[in-house]
Formats: structure tokens, C-alpha cells, sequence
């Protein structure tokens, strides 16, 4: 087999380790719940306190690895977030875990922008399409995994051991890492803007803050933080967001449809599983497995879209699988306790479908409009953005829930409905912005 995809077997491996992760968490949250004693508030946060880490520091990290080598700094990514995990895996109350988070959040900043940027530099435009679907298979696999392997965990060990399956994927992901991906940097790239950095954190983690704990005076603080950043960024010598990217309307409108689709999918992940095992009374494996539906639908879609997208280009590709997105969440948003699980697979395998459908494509349109050199910050760039709206998705859809409480099918479909209508907005933004012809 050509060296190249012995390279992209080992970004595979990289990111499996965060769709690991990710569908693991969301699994264990009734579980955590019990285990530490732990409200809607503290799950939200120990779900953001991974996800505004790994929002802010994603821009840093492409630019990094633009500089000192995107091999070096992957490397270092993967051994920090193995080393969290094993941190989180002993940890006793929740704000541990929630530092543990925060430090795996960290890892996975330089794991993921990484890992995308190393794509074009290996793979001609003919094979690239086909390797962003099997870099994104690579999370996609990790996600029904990760309920299956964390459900039975659950079911026969301490909650700590969900995050010890990280471990061995880390150390594998390592070893094909340093064998076989070639070393790529951009030594022009310009310093860190370390303002620009507290600015993003500060305004982020005040806005996901005021969200989950419903307070407009840190939601408007939030607000003018990140106001702040953009502000600053247009006047900084070395900027850690180029906004001239945003010029580009393929970057632009596929940056925020990406963006909108990950708000959505990731109020799913959050408040399903509490549905699954308070209502339909299902244990963690049964949980974990009932989500297969969502992600077969979202790997089967994700690697169809690398014919569909050459043929009939970003608009109705991404603009398509957005609009059966939100029919799989309108759908959803119907569903009563009374339904039982088999209404609850059929929208969630439309749900899964449309996602891959969306977000793959996205990907690869934004990445078709960088030039070798700006792979790094950009792809950081369109993940930042998407890293952005889960947080947000997380904490905004998170506190309806919470509002609706102790009526959790009433508050699922509350966040249901809400996603629906800003899946939609996206689908809009898609057609109205995307071009109809792929760049090669």
C-alpha cells in the first residue's frame, strides 16, 4: 500500500481516540449523574469544560503546527490527551473531572486541526475528497464504539473506566503517527497572538458560563468579549484568526452551516441518552447501543458524500443534507414517551444521515479554498467554529432542558424543535451562500 495511506491509517487512529470520547461521555452522563451526585449544571460542564477548551485553542494550535511541524505537534497532542484520560479516569468529585476534561480538551486543540491539515499536503485533489471521508470514517467509527465499549464498561466496572479506553488507541495512534506521517510545517507562520488568545477565552468561557447558568449579565460580558477578539484581530500585527479567509464565500457559509449542524448534534448527544435511561429505562449498554442508528447513518452518509459531492457541488450537497437533518430532528421533536424506542431509531437514523451528509462535505469545501500553506490555521479555523457551537449547543439547549425539568420528554422536544429551526436557518445560508461547483 502507497506510503500516503499508510499516513491517513494513522490520522485515522488519531482521531478515533475523540469520537471515542466524545459518544463515551454522553453515555455515561446518567451514570455520572448518580456516581457524583451531579445536576444538569454540573454535566453541562463537565461536557464544556472539554468542549470551550478545545474551541479556544484550536486557532493556536493550527498556527503551531504551521510553524514547528504539524507530525511534532500531533504527537504532543495525542500523549497529552492520554494522560488526561487517565487523570479523569481517577478522579473523585466533579470538579476533577472537569479539570481532567479541560486537559483532554487541550490534547484533542492539537489532535484534530492536525491531523486535517496534514491531508492536503499528502493527497492530490483527485484522492482528497475520498481522504477527508476516511479521516472523517475515523471519528465516525469511534462514535458507535464508544457507547457500545463505555456501556458495558458501565455495567461492569467503575465510571472511571470509560476514559481508560483511550489509552491503548492514544499509544497505537502514536507509534503509526512518528512510523509513518511525514513531517510538514510553514516556517513563515507568524507568532501566537497571546492577546487574542485571552480575549477568545475570557469571551467564550463568560458566554458558555451566562448560558448553563442562565445569567444575562455573563451572557452579555460573553458577548462583547468575543466582540472584542474580532475587533482586535483586525487591528493585530500577527492575528490568531485571519479574517481574510472569511472573504472566501465557500469558507465563509461552509464554516457556518458546519457550525450550525454541530450546535444541533450536539444538544442530540446531550440530552438523548437522559431520555433513553430515565424514560425508555435503559441500562448504559442499552443506551449505547440504542445510539448506533444516529451514527451508522452519519458513517454511511459521510463516506457516500465523497462521490456526491464532485458531481453536484457544495450548494446542493451541503444545503441537501442539512435539510434531512432537520426533517430526522422534526421528526424527533414529535416523539412522546408512549412512542417507544422504535419512533426514537427511525428519526434518529434520518438525524444520522443527514449529518454525514452535511458536515463532510462542509469539511471539504472549506479545505478546497487553502492554499498548502494556510492548511493549519484554517482548518483550526472551521473547527474552532464548530467546537464553538457544541458548547453552545451544550449549554444553551442544556439549560431548556434543565428549564423543563422534571418533565424530560417535554424538555427533549423543547430542544429538538429549537434545532430544527436553526438546521433550517443553515440549509438557507447554504443555498445563498455556497458555490454550485467544487474547486479543485
Amino acid at each position: 500500500m502507497n506510503r500516503r495511506w499508510w499516513a491517513l491509517a494513522a490520522l485515522v487512529l488519531s482521531v478515533l481516540v475523540i469520537g471515542l470520547d466524545s459518544t463515551v461521555l454522553n453515555v455515561a452522563l446518567p451514570t455520572l449523574a448518580g456516581a457524583l451526585r451531579a445536576d444538569t449544571g454540573d454535566l453541562q460542564w463537565i461536557v464544556d469544560g472539554y468542549l470551550v477548551v478545545f474551541a479556544v485553542l484550536l486557532l493556536p494550535a493550527g498556527l503551531l503546527g504551521d510553524r514547528y511541524g504539524r507530525k511534532k505537534l500531533l504527537i504532543t497532542g495525542l500523549v497529552l490527551f492520554g494522560a488526561a484520560s487517565l487523570a479523569a479516569s481517577y478522579t473523585t468529585g466533579v470538579p476533577g473531572l472537569v479539570a481532567a476534561r479541560a486537559a483532554m480538551g487541550f490534547g484533542a486543540a492539537l489532535i484534530i486541526p492536525l491531523s486535517m491539515a496534514v491531508i492536503p499536503s499528502v493527497f492530490p485533489p483527485a484522492e482528497r475528497t475520498k481522504a477527508i471521508a476516511i479521516w472523517s470514517a475515523g471519528v465516525a467509527l469511534g462514535l458507535p464504539l464508544g457507547p457500545v465499549l463505555g456501556g458495558w464498561l458501565l455495567d461492569h466496572y467503575w465510571w472511571g473506566s470509560i476514559f481508560l479506553i483511550n489509552v491503548p488507541v492514544v499509544l497505537l495512534a502514536v507509534l503509526v503517527t512518528a512510523l509513518m506521517v511525514p513531517e510538514s510545517r510553514n516556517p513563515g507562520t507568524e507568532p501566537v497572538d497571546l492577546a487574542g488568545v485571552a480575549l477568545s477565552v475570557a469571551g467564550l468561557g463568560a458566554l458558555v458560563y451566562g448560558a448553563i447558568e442562565r445569567s444575562p449579565g455573563w451572557t452579555v460580558a460573553g458577548v462583547a468579549g468575543l466582540a472584542g477578539f474580532l475587533l482586535w484581530q483586525r487591528r493585530a500585527r500577527h492575528p490568531m484568526l485571519d479574517l481574510r479567509l472569511y472573504a472566501d464565500r465557500n469558507f465563509l457559509w461552509g464554516s457556518v452551516v458546519a457550525t450550525l449542524a454541530t450546535f444541533g448534534l450536539m444538544g442530540v448527544l446531550f440530552v438523548l441518552p437522559l431520555y433513553l435511561h430515565q424514560v425508555l429505562g435503559y441500562d448504559a449498554l442499552g443506551v449505547g447501543l440504542r445510539l448506533i442508528p444516529l451514527m451508522a447513518g452519519l458513517l454511511v452518509a459521510g463516506l457516500a458524500s465523497s462521490r456526491i459531492l464532485p458531481r453536484v457541488g457544495p450548494r446542493l450537497a451541503v444545503g441537501g443534507g442539512l435539510v434531512v437533518l432537520a426533517v430526522g430532528l422534526a421528526l424527533g421533536a414529535t416523539t412522546d414517551a408512549a412512542d417507544g424506542y422504535g419512533w426514537t431509531a427511525l428519526w434518529l437514523s434520518v438525524l444520522g444521515v443527514g449529518t454525514g451528509a452535511s458536515l463532510v462535505p462542509a469539511m471539504d469545501t472549506v479545505l478546497a479554498t487553502l492554499p498548502a500553506e494556510r492548511t493549519g490555521i484554517g482548518s483550526a479555523a472551521v473547527q474552532a467554529m464548530r467546537q464553538v457551537g457544541g458548547a453552545l449547543g451544550v449549554a444553551v439547549l442544556g439549560s431548556l432542558l434543565s428549564g423543563r425539568l422534571p418533565d424530560l420528554v417535554g424538555g427533549m422536544r423543547l430542544v429538538l424543535a429549537t434545532c430544527v429551526v436553526c438546521v433550517a436557518f443553515g440549509a438557507a445560508l447554504a443555498g445563498f451562500g455556497l458555490s454550485g461547483r467544487m474547486r479543485a
